[in-house]
């Protein structure tokens, strides 16, 4: 597993990391006991874990830091978000996202709170947690940020983008007039808008990308099917049906990329966004030991060539060439 840099910082990560995003929560489906996934993590050389305040209330930081309390904690980097209301009873909109609140104090107060779930004293990446232009533009908040960075409460800070795509000019602006050193959004062989114009960006500020859902919320992992239902709090019940059909239609249009024995459809995922200059990371949302094995084994699967990553670019511009599910 090799180790990577984001850009010109002190930060580095595993290439594969883990999004732990799922664990204690069936919002991606069951998962594995947190303790033996994130073990066996540390044996397949994975480094770097991604967590938030937000999941759960602080619930998965705590499975987190109770998972890792046992690691050499100069051997690995934890990296988690701040923003939300945690307290709060209120919801900004019908999709249920809690009030935020960027000041200085509050940022402050979370990255104590957070410190003291995940058992550490420091946190190596701390993350604005789906911020807009109101947070990137608050002088006080970024002045506390580089405050808690020089009493070694945090070593690097940036931006996390979501719970969509979005957000464009928000995380150009962390990049270019912020200059922060570390960007998270969704990027993946299905879904490259915005997240080439932040790869763009980052290489122009020497900064690194995190590249989440790299497996566009389990499409690219080749295990669905036309048939095939989510239940339960599984977050994916919500899509239409024709997300899963146009994207099972797009996944056969990239077969190319497999090769038996030696690199399945997952790990061709994951090695197109290694592929790119930019990115620091892989942050794959891990619920099972089968699908950690699989996403780790990408260090070891052959790297896409120049001619299948320019396939890839073709067929991105053509988008697929799929036929909308219901067209006449």
């Amino acid at each position: 597993m090799q180790q990577r840099r984001f850009g010109d910082s002190t930060l580095h990560a595993s290439e594969i990391a883990f999004g732990t995003w799922a664990l204690g929560s069936d919002w991606w489906g069951e998962t594995d006991d947190p303790d033996r996934l994130i073990g066996r993590a540390l044996e397949l050389g994975v480094t770097f874990f991604d967590t938030g305040d937000a999941y759960g209330q602080g619930r998965n930081e705590e499975i987190v830091g109770s998972a890792l309390a046992a690691a050499d904690r100069d051997a690995i980097q934890i990296s988690t978000k701040f923003g939300y209301e945690l307290d709060s009873d209120r919801r900004q909109h019908a999709e249920g996202e809690r009030p935020q609140n960027w000041s200085g104090e509050h940022a402050r107060a979370a990255l104590e709170a957070s410190l003291r779930r995940l058992r550490t004293d420091h946190v190596d990446l701390y993350q604005l947690h789906n911020p807009r232009m109101d947070a990137i533009e608050r002088d006080d908040l970024f002045a506390e940020l580089e405050a808690m960075r020089d009493e070694g409460k945090l070593g690097e800070y940036g931006v996390a983008l979501g719970p969509a795509i979005g957000w464009r000019d928000e995380g150009v602006a962390a990049l270019r007039e912020r200059g922060v050193p570390a960007l998270q959004t969704v990027y993946n062989l299905l879904e490259q808008e915005p997240g080439s114009d932040f790869l763009a960006a980052a290489e122009e500020t020497r900064a690194g990308v995190m590249a989440r859902v790299p497996t566009s919320s389990g499409l690219l992992e080749d295990k669905y099917t036309a048939e095939t239902t989510f239940s339960g709090n599984d977050h994916r019940r919500h899509r239409k049906r024709e997300w899963l059909l146009e994207g099972l239609q797009k996944v056969e249009r990239l077969r190319f990329l497999v090769l038996e024995g030696e690199r399945t459809m997952t790990q061709a995922a994951l090695k197109f966004i290694l592929a790119q200059p930019a990115i620091a990371c892989v942050v794959p949302t891990v619920t099972t030991l089968a699908e950690l094995e699989e996403f780790a084994g990408t260090a070891d699967a052959p790297d896409l060539t120049a001619e299948e990553l320019s396939q890839v670019d073709a067929l991105y511009a053509r988008r697929f060439d799929v036929e909308p599910v219901g067209a006449a």
